[in-house]
């Protein structure tokens, strides 16, 4: 049985301050024990205040350098399995632009089903998939959860058990640990203060190599033109 948790870094904005989108995700055997060891390392390690705390985001800036690596460090040693994909949002492809705004549903549910093909295929009979919440503009949940399911049956083995789960963070750990994998990713990717050291943490952990989504699409869209032209 295959559990994937993911969360998701930056804005879908060019004049945001990062100038990426992140996508990250892990796997894991037995989810139960994740959850429990997070937690009880959150409860055991972080500041009094903090660690009865309902969720604790990476991005907290009461957190310190030291207890962020030590934290990396300890998720790294629950046998996570993670897998990444990420864009630059100047290279955001205009179909998802509708008069000046970026239809983020549509973009959002593109993302997710290019990083779950990442996982593909498997022999897994069951596929479960969660995902933080978050405002799906222009796209139902019930839509999201259907369209990626089209998109991913036919990689699956027949008949396989597939679910599709937006769930609320502070009631679910593996989405916390979720947060800080994409959060170490993210400040690699943007090469902020520490980054290097937060990504080396996590490393050992990761799955094949981070996938640029749109890398290509403004050369082959002016290729495509050129061609036209002539």
């Amino acid at each position: 049985m295959a559990y994937i948790y993911i969360d998701e870094s930056g804005q879908f904005t060019k004049n945001s301050k990062e100038k990426y989108f992140v996508i990250g995700s892990f796997t894991v055997g037995d989810p139960s024990r994740t959850e429990k060891r997070f937690k009880s390392w959150q409860r055991s390690r972080f500041p009094r205040k903090m660690s009865t705390q309902p969720e604790i985001k990476f991005s907290d800036v009461k957190i310190t350098h030291a207890l962020r690596l030590a934290t990396l460090r300890y998720i790294s040693e629950l046998d996570v399995r993670i897998r990444y994909v990420f864009l630059k949002n100047k290279n955001i492809p205009d179909e998802y632009n509708h008069n000046g705004k970026i239809k983020s549903g549509q973009l959002y549910t593109q993302i997710i089903g290019e990083a779950l093909e990442n996982y593909l295929p498997i022999n897994e009979p069951e596929f479960r998939v969660f995902c933080d919440e978050r405002h799906l503009k222009g796209v139902t949940r019930i839509q999201f959860k259907e369209l990626i399911k089209t998109r991913l049956l036919p990689l699956l083995p027949a008949k396989s058990l597939i679910q599709i789960e937006m769930k609320d963070s502070t009631q679910c750990a593996n989405i916390q640990i979720a947060d800080w994998v994409t959060g170490a990713l993210a400040h690699f990717i943007e090469e902020k203060p520490f980054g290097k050291d937060y990504f080396s943490t996590i490393k050992n952990n990761i799955i094949g190599e981070g996938q640029e989504l749109f890398k290509d699409h403004w050369e082959e869209k002016y290729n495509k033109k050129l061609n036209q032209d002539d």
